[in-house]
């Protein structure tokens, strides 16, 4: 069928909230990182699908949070622009029947930029219906919602129901995008984090959050094996020592997991090399950020 309805969403929140999971879910394949630690999220990230006539063109964005450094700054300034210049909002929110500061100003934002903004209230599978319903009734009164859409993100509950409410939203017109892709990130930089989301798998408390993932090698050979480098940097000594681990155990776990799930994103065999290097106060450097691959947009 020829698509002839096509737009752009926004899927924002606070941090670790599900938005990453969703996104995955509603394209069908794993083009943003998931973690359990918040701010796993650090850029904007596209996800194509395209369902009878329509291409939904849907924008994962780092949670919205209070900055303490300059990586955090561009975070930030990612979600707030992200809420401007598009055909429709999606407000994703635990089943909590309170609004927090980070869901009252993505709201104030949409309602004054008048984006129709759909609340999504994710994690259901966790709550009893009341308990859902006490959700619906708090964000109700706060703002005219075009609609109100409970998932369970995790288990793809909900998941085809909140495709139909947003195919009111879509403006017609041609497909934004070619029809057979599915994001707009460079498979070298998924492969980056993928890396980096081992890390936060892996690694205890603040040191995931200080440490950024580069490809420095991505060739094929002739018979389609992938050789990859990945460089991991970290702000201090003693963190790289940790991320090593006893005699590279923890480099190679590291390593290992991560293999697999680009095997499984790129279809072919991977030959991995991880290293470990220090850059101090990478977060605060403006030329380091940018050269991670965090670029405003």
């Amino acid at each position: 069928m020829e698509i002839n309805k096509s737009g752009i969403l926004s899927v924002v929140g606070r941090p670790n909230v599900g938005k990453s999971t969703l996104m995955n879910a509603l394209v069908g394949e794993k083009i943003a990182i998931v973690s359990s630690k918040p701010q796993t999220t650090r850029n904007r990230i596209l996800g194509m699908v395209n369902r009878g006539d329509c291409q939904y063109v849907f924008m994962d964005t780092p949670g919205l949070h209070k900055a303490r450094n300059r990586l955090g700054d561009y975070m930030v300034k990612v979600v707030r622009e992200s809420v401007a210049d598009v055909d429709g909002v999606l407000l994703l929110v635990e089943p909590i029947a309170n609004i927090g500061a980070p869901e009252g100003e993505l709201i104030a934002r949409a309602a004054q930029l008048g984006v129709p903004t759909v609340l999504v209230i994710n994690k259901i599978d966790t709550v009893k219906k009341e308990e859902l319903l006490a959700v619906m009734e708090v964000y109700s009164r706060a703002h005219p919602f075009h609609a109100v859409v409970p998932v369970s993100a995790r288990q793809g509950e909900g998941v085809d129901g909140l495709l139909d409410v947003l195919q009111d939203l879509l403006p017609e017109g041609p497909p934004l995008f070619p029809e057979d892709m599915v994001t707009d990130q460079p498979e070298r930089q998924i492969c980056a984090e993928i890396v980096r989301e081992k890390l936060l798998r892996c690694m205890d408390k603040e040191i995931p959050h200080g440490t950024a993932v580069e490809i420095t090698r991505f060739s094929e050979r002739e018979d389609g094996i992938l050789d990859l480098e990945a460089t991991i940097y970290c702000e201090k000594n003693s963190h790289k020592g940790m991320i090593i681990g006893k005699g590279g155990a923890m480099l190679k776990k590291i390593g290992a997991m991560a293999r697999e799930d680009i095997e499984r994103f790129m279809g072919t065999k991977v030959f991995l090399q991880t290293w470990v290097k220090v850059k101090e106060n990478w977060r605060d450097n403006t030329t380091l950020i940018k050269n991670f691959g965090y670029r405003d947009t």
